[in-house]
C-alpha cells in the first residue's frame, strides 16, 4: 500500500470531493480529531493544498461534507452493512484501514444517496482505491460494494 495517490487523470469536481471525503475518513478512524473540526480542516485549511491531505479548489464541498457527515453519523449501521458484504471467513478488522474508509464512503453513498446510481457510486470509490492501491485492493472495494449494492438497491441492478 502506498499512503501517497498515485497519479492518474484529474478527477471531476464530484471525485474530488469523494477523495477528500475518504482521506478525512481515514483520519477520522484514527481518532485525534472530532468529524465537524476534520470537515473545517477541509474546507478551510487544507483547500488547494496537493498530495495526500489535500482537497482542490473546485472540489465539490456539499457532497464533500455530506459523505463525512452521514458516514460518521450511520458509521455502526455502514459497518454492519459492509461486514455482511466481505467474503466468508473475512472480518471488519481484518480490512486496511484505509480500505475501511474508501467502503464506508462508498456503502453510505449507495444506502442513504438514491440521488447517485450504484453503477457510479461503485466506479467512483473503485477508482479512488486505484489511485493508492496497485494489487488487490481495487477489485476488493468493487466486489464488496456490489454485494452492499445488490443488498440495498436490487431494484436499480436488474440487467
Amino acid at each position: 500500500m502506498s499512503t501517497q495517490p498515485t497519479p492518474r487523470p484529474t478527477p471531476s469536481r464530484r471525485q474530488a470531493a469523494r477523495l477528500a471525503a475518504v482521506q478525512a475518513l481515514y483520519q477520522w478512524q484514527e481518532g485525534a480529531h472530532a468529524p465537524a473540526e476534520i470537515i473545517e480542516q477541509f474546507l478551510s485549511v487544507r483547500t488547494g493544498e496537493t498530495g495526500e491531505g489535500g482537497m482542490r479548489r473546485d472540489a465539490d464541498r456539499p457532497l464533500f461534507k455530506d459523505v463525512v457527515e452521514g458516514t460518521v453519523a450511520h458509521k455502526d449501521a455502514l459497518e454492519q452493512t459492509v461486514s455482511a458484504a466481505l467474503a466468508e471467513g473475512w472480518t471488519w478488522a481484518r480490512v486496511d484501514r484505509l480500505v475501511r474508509a474508501i467502503l464506508l464512503a462508498g456503502a453510505y453513498e449507495l444506502v442513504h444517496r438514491s440521488d447517485v446510481p450504484p453503477k457510479v457510486a461503485i466506479n467512483e470509490y473503485v477508482e479512488i482505491a486505484h489511485a493508492f492501491y496497485d494489487q488487490g485492493e481495487p477489485n476488493f472495494v468493487n466486489s464488496v460494494l456490489d454485494r452492499v449494492a445488490r443488498q440495498a438497491r436490487s431494484a436499480e441492478l436488474v440487467r
